[in-house]
């Protein structure tokens, strides 16, 4: 992993497909300011893992893991839009799970951000997340592990924040978002999704990225169908 500077991401680099994007965006952070009852709580989180998923009619080959696999609705429309915008949508009627929109505006495509380091702010963080102070080792390296804990310890939630722009900045329903990339070259270590079900989560698609022995990296788990697919696959 490259040890450059910070800088806010443009949206001209968000702009290639997903699968491009993803690597890339490891090591830098998404720094959100969510204001509660007037207070306002910074959390800047260090992403050491990510997801790509494409939309129907997005690069080469289809996606059978995507929420846009099947073309637009009310629940991906944020997917087709605007490059650097974040897809925030509902897991299993509870999470609030957070991507980056990426390709070119009018295809669909994201980035899940599966997991993070919280490098500030983790007080806040630990609160959104119901984790009593003070904070283990063990506490610390686990407020983001896993794409729904990472959308709690930053504060984005659906419906609210779906579509919130995290390159301009502009505040919504409260919260204010920012990416920032790190400078230098990545080696990330790469291999199938977590918990994607069929074909989709097996080794013909390694399309997830994350920062070698990261302790804050979540643990992989087959999807519905997948080991069976990746069988059939050998």
């Amino acid at each position: 992993m490259g040890d450059g500077a910070l800088r806010l991401a443009t949206r001209a680099e968000l702009s290639d497909l997903p699968l491009d994007v993803a690597p890339r965006l490891l090591g830098g952070e998404l720094r959100t300011v969510v204001t509660i009852h007037g207070v306002a709580e910074e959390v800047r989180l260090r992403i050491t893992e990510t997801e790509a998923y494409h939309g129907h009619g997005t690069g080469p080959e289809p996606d059978p893991g995507s929420h846009a696999r099947m073309g637009r609705t009310p629940r991906n429309a944020t997917m087709w839009g605007e490059p650097g915008h974040l897809y925030v949508y509902l897991s299993h009627g509870i999470h609030s799970c957070v991507n980056v929109v990426c390709g070119p505006e009018g295809q669909a495509g994201g980035v899940l951000l599966r997991a993070g380091e919280v490098v500030f702010g983790a007080d806040a963080a630990a609160r959104r997340r119901g984790v009593a102070a003070p904070l283990s080792r063990t506490a610390l390296r686990d407020l983001a592990r896993g794409p729904g804990r990472l959308g709690q310890a930053v504060g984005l939630r659906h419906p609210l924040h779906d579509g919130i722009d995290a390159i301009a900045g502009p505040e919504l329903h409260g919260a204010r978002a920012e990416l920032w990339l790190r400078e230098g070259p990545t080696r990330p270590t790469s291999g199938p999704r977590v918990g994607v079900a069929g074909v989709a989560g097996t080794a013909a698609f390694p399309w997830r990225f994350w920062i070698g022995d990261d302790p804050t990296v979540s643990p992989f788990r087959w999807g519905r169908g997948a080991a069976e697919a990746a069988r059939s696959l050998d």
